[in-house]
């Protein structure tokens, strides 16, 4: 019950971050954003003392181990799928336009004997 009252605490931190921003609205604008930044920084701040806001972090940087294992392609294979994909797109698009025109051939033409002027 308690982490819902922090995360409570927590978003109202950064909605009075947000509401700063436009109470101080004939202030400039460095100002204007820093209370944004510190409403934002203090609601993390608040949350980082919850359970939720621990495993978050425990996920995020169990997500960038994960991002690292990961083999990226290189410049040359990822031209060369790019190809592959765009030659596909071609020839899928001619060969349904055929079929479009092959249908309507024989529907207007045989089955309903309508002539296109």
């Amino acid at each position: 019950m308690i982490d819902k009252i922090k995360l409570g605490a927590a978003a109202a931190l950064v909605e009075a971050g947000i509401g700063g921003y436009y109470w101080l609205g004939e202030s400039p604008l460095v100002l204007r954003v820093l209370a944004v930044i510190a409403g934002i920084a203090a609601g993390i701040a608040m949350a980082w003392f919850t359970v939720p806001g621990r495993q978050l972090v425990e996920f995020g940087g169990e997500s960038v181990a994960e991002v690292k294992k990961v083999v990226w392609p290189t410049r040359k294979e990822t031209m060369q799928t790019t190809a592959a994909v765009f030659a596909f797109v071609v020839v899928m698009a001619v060969f349904l336009w055929i079929t479009d025109k092959g249908l309507e051939w024989v529907l207007y033409e045989l089955v309903l004997g309508w002539k296109k002027t």
